[in-house]
């Protein structure tokens, strides 16, 4: 999402800094200041955010297995060092790039808003890391200083996606994909380039101080039926095993003990967090993006759906 970001900003007329830690031709090509590094270098930071207006915080370490160190480390205090360089170089505002997973443990949620509270313990590190990064942010807000938000995009999907669309193709390839419960869930689906304009209409904004924001397609999706049809558009094969919930997520809860006594790097092929994901109902509202930045999507999903399948095809060499 971050390079969709730098995108849009171009296109808006901004002058853009970023900072990252590898190297991307397709950034080098653009009218940009690229600086190297990582968010948890406190010098790095402070370079990356000298003269800037507003700074967009979308560094973070995802997925559903890793140290709790790991995940500490760059979504805790790599948000810590931006906090405190934002806050004594005069920047306006902070755009944190959160996640629904911060109101998520185990539950189903329909049409949620932003007052789904916390929870005290988590059933994965991302989720526990990001909560206490966002917390730290909207806390951090200091109206006529430092204006702090946070964006809770859910399940980016999109061109370039590197992450969720190509790991769930490679695994029903591999025949290793299952359904976990009777496929009747729904989730909200978030369309990687109106996840990027939602951010900049936030900055924006003068009403988004202090606040978090769902922000997702209109509609949600049934999560298996719509991974099925992405499935055959893409000349994969549909799971075959269907795997009971309480079953998948008793498996999760051993494979986690497991791996984490033989310290296996490795991801388990279910954890209690991503049986969760796969069987509960999450689908968020984005009425509070409404009203306070006029959040409208760029494209409908089916425009986004199709970008999306057309550009994997083209990757992949279909």
């Amino acid at each position: 999402m971050g390079r969709y970001l730098v995108e849009q900003l171009v296109d808006r007329g901004y002058q853009v800094s970023v900072l990252c830690r590898g190297r991307y031709p397709e950034l080098e090509a653009m009218d940009i200041d690229i600086i190297r590094g990582s968010v948890s270098d406190v010098e790095t930071v402070d370079q990356a955010v000298a003269n800037q207006d507003f700074v967009f915080h979308v560094a973070a370490k995802v997925g559903y297995w890793g140290s709790y160190e790991d995940y500490y480390h760059t979504n805790v205090v790599g948000t810590k060092n931006l906090l405190r360089a934002c806050q004594t170089s005069g920047i306006k505002k902070l755009i944190y790039t959160s996640s629904p997973s911060v109101v998520m443990n185990n539950i189903d949620i329909t049409n949620g808003d932003e007052s789904l509270p916390y929870f005290d313990h988590y059933l994965s590190d991302y989720s526990a890391t990001k909560a206490i990064a966002e917390r730290l942010v909207l806390e951090a807000n200091q109206p006529g200083k430092l204006q702090t938000l946070s964006i809770r995009p859910h399940l980016i999907v999109g061109p370039r996606d590197n992450h969720l669309l190509p790991r769930v193709v490679s695994k029903a390839k591999n025949g290793r994909l299952r359904q976990i419960g009777p496929g009747k869930n729904q989730v909200s689906i978030c369309y990687v380039e109106n996840a990027a304009h939602a951010h900049i209409l936030a900055a924006e904004s003068d009403n988004t101080g202090g606040k978090a924001y769902f922000i997702n397609e209109p509609e949600p999706v049934t999560l298996w039926p719509w991974l099925c049809s992405i499935l055959q558009r893409l000349g994969a094969p549909e799971p075959r095993i269907k795997v009971p919930f309480k079953v998948a997520f008793s498996a999760g809860w051993v494979l986690e003990k497991l791996y984490g006594a033989l310290n296996i790097e490795q991801e388990p092929m279910v954890t209690r967090f991503l049986a969760a994901e796969l069987y509960r109902n999450h689908t968020f509202s984005i009425q509070r993006a409404q009203q306070d930045f006029d959040y409208k999507p760029l494209l409908s999903f089916a425009e986004a759906e199709e970008k999306t399948l057309q550009s994997f095809m083209k990757s992949a060499g279909n």
